[in-house]
């Protein structure tokens, strides 16, 4: 197979216009060309007002050699490559006496049942909360001013977490193995669009990817596989140094030789009983912030100049920078045409998160400005004793004083008020009656008390430094929310190199065991974890 790379196409060009241009990279005619498959699309603006679409390109030949090919066109961007086919393992030869467990549904939980069902080991999943469909009427009516259910909230709920973001699917992982593409893969043969397979920063929105999750679910229970909700898992039945099943806090009881723990980041009272249960655990360092939002005007006049083709997706950015105290500061999670939401899922705390529809076509821009923090600050700001659950008596003294700021709603705060600029020193890019676009009631507030002050001075260099890249973005009107605490998990379930704890049988898995950050690399993890296991038992 060919591979073109950095083949540039202006914005709104016709579908064959792809192939077209290959043919003419390669000096072929285009009935030469038996197939031409994107592989990658990205945006490049370095050089705005000329905006290019670059791709890269897979082409296979009717008739020919590809190796003449390529010695013909004398072209750098072209190669020969050979194509990553994921493969699942063949099944072990250890038996077992009952089927796996896995507990969560979010995207580590649910990749690793859905490759596990299809492998044939029909797998029984535990969800503490309700299906996507249900859920999500739990959070609209706590959005609206309804109570937040403690196991049915942004947090808590089939789809986990990332099914109320922007369904951002890029990652940094290095991907020799096609996992990354086998996750793209799967989610498109049960909804998403398939744009997502070459986009450099490949998106679905909450509206679809709440669809996908729903059809993943009812694929497991056609293959054999058991999916129950509100069943919260509040212990591990453990015999000296083994695992033997799971009970619900509602009693029921499912005996198993091999539980998968995908918990998610925020199951603060799962992580309690396992340190009860002397799990082997550690805290680990995350990062906490404000989210920040702008016109999206704004940034996509910052990203792509003053006029720019429609053809092109709402503009994102990627910011990151370094304190005088070499903290580091930099934006997550960032939501074109977004909005903040209420993401709460604890009586008198409060966190903020962000989230994006399909379209993108909120008229704001938003995403967390984040300042790292170590268990050496846990101990200092929130009077912790250390222990592995430090990170989270953290999060919850900041969540608390969100909580109290805003009287239960979203506190926001103007940055120019947040950061006490002078008087005379106002910026004027973002008009000043500019207001923000939130899932759940909001009041304008004091944010200055939330953050110890070397947090917050962090958090000022960090505006102040992508001020001088995106001019605007620390502009007096801006709008800040808090709390963002639930970046990553704060808390690491130590495994081995067979994926297990020291506890046989227990797989800790995804982004609340700490191996993972953002719906891909979660659900990558879980396909390790379905690859372990199918490695080492038959299926039953």
């Amino acid at each position: 197979m060919i591979r073109i790379q950095q083949m540039k196409l202006k914005p709104g060009h016709t579908p064959e216009a792809v192939e077209e241009k290959a043919a003419k990279t390669l000096r072929l005619a285009p009935e030469q060309i038996a197939s031409c498959n994107v592989v990658k699309q990205s945006i490049d603006a370095r050089k705005k007002p000329e905006i290019w679409f670059s791709y890269v390109v897979d082409v296979t030949l009717k008739n020919g050699s590809e190796e003449n090919v390529i010695r013909r066109c004398r072209n750098n961007s072209v190669s020969l490559v050979k194509p990553v086919v994921y493969r699942f393992p063949e099944p072990g030869t250890q038996s077992a006496r009952h089927r796996l467990v896995i507990i969560g549904m979010g995207p580590a939980g649910l990749f690793c049942g859905y490759l596990l069902a299809r492998a044939g080991y029909r797998p029984i999943l535990l969800e503490r909360g309700k299906d996507v469909q249900s859920r999500t009427r739990d959070v609209e009516n706590f959005w609206g001013g309804g109570p937040c259910l403690p196991d049915s909230n942004v947090q808590f709920g089939e789809g986990g977490a990332g099914t109320f973001s922007d369904g951002k699917l890029n990652t940094l992982i290095k991907d020799k193995e096609g996992r990354s593409g086998e996750v793209l893969r799967i989610l498109v043969e049960h909804g998403a669009p398939s744009r997502i397979l070459y986009e450099n920063k490949p998106h679905i929105g909450t509206d679809i990817l709440s669809e996908v999750v729903k059809n993943m679910r009812e694929q497991i229970l056609s293959w054999g596989g058991e999916v129950h909700f509100n069943a919260r898992v509040d212990q591990l039945l453990l015999e000296k140094d083994e695992i033997i099943g799971v009970t619900c806090a509602d009693g029921r009881e499912f005996l198993s030789e091999a539980v998968i723990l995908a918990i998610g980041h925020s199951a603060r009272d799962t992580f309690e009983m396992l340190e009860q249960k002397q799990i082997p655990m550690e805290a680990k360092s995350f990062a906490v912030g404000l989210r920040v939002e702008h016109p999206q005007a704004l940034i996509n006049l910052s990203q792509y100049a003053d006029e720019w083709p429609e053809q092109l997706p709402p503009a994102s950015y990627k910011l990151t920078a370094k304190t005088e105290e070499g903290r580091g500061v930099y934006s997550f999670c960032m939501c074109p045409g977004g909005y903040v939401v209420n993401a709460s899922s604890e009586e008198g705390r409060l966190a903020v998160n962000g989230m994006s529809y399909s379209r993108r076509d909120g008229k704001n821009a938003n995403s967390a400005i984040i300042v790292t923090v170590t268990p050496e600050d846990f101990q200092l700001y929130a009077g912790s004793s250390g222990g592995p659950l430090a990170g989270i008596a953290f999060q919850r003294m900041l969540e608390e004083k969100a909580w109290n700021i805003g009287g239960g709603r979203i506190p926001v705060q103007r940055y120019g008020e947040f950061a006490e600029k002078p008087k005379g020193q106002k910026k004027q890019r973002v008009p000043a009656d500019f207001l923000p676009c939130m899932k759940g009631e909001y009041t304008f507030a004091d944010l200055r008390p939330l953050f110890p002050a070397p947090l917050r001075k962090a958090f000022m260099e960090g505006m102040e430094a992508f001020d001088r890249m995106i001019p605007g973005f620390a502009d007096d009107a801006v709008c800040l929310a808090g709390v963002e605490s639930r970046t990553s998990s704060p808390v690491r379930i130590t495994r081995q190199d067979d994926f297990q704890s020291t506890i046989k049988g227990l797989y800790p898995c995804g982004e609340g065991a700490g191996y993972a950050g953002g719906i891909t690399s979660a659900a990558i993890d879980g396909m390790k974890i379905a690859e372990a296991i199918a490695k080492r038992y038959k299926i039953i």
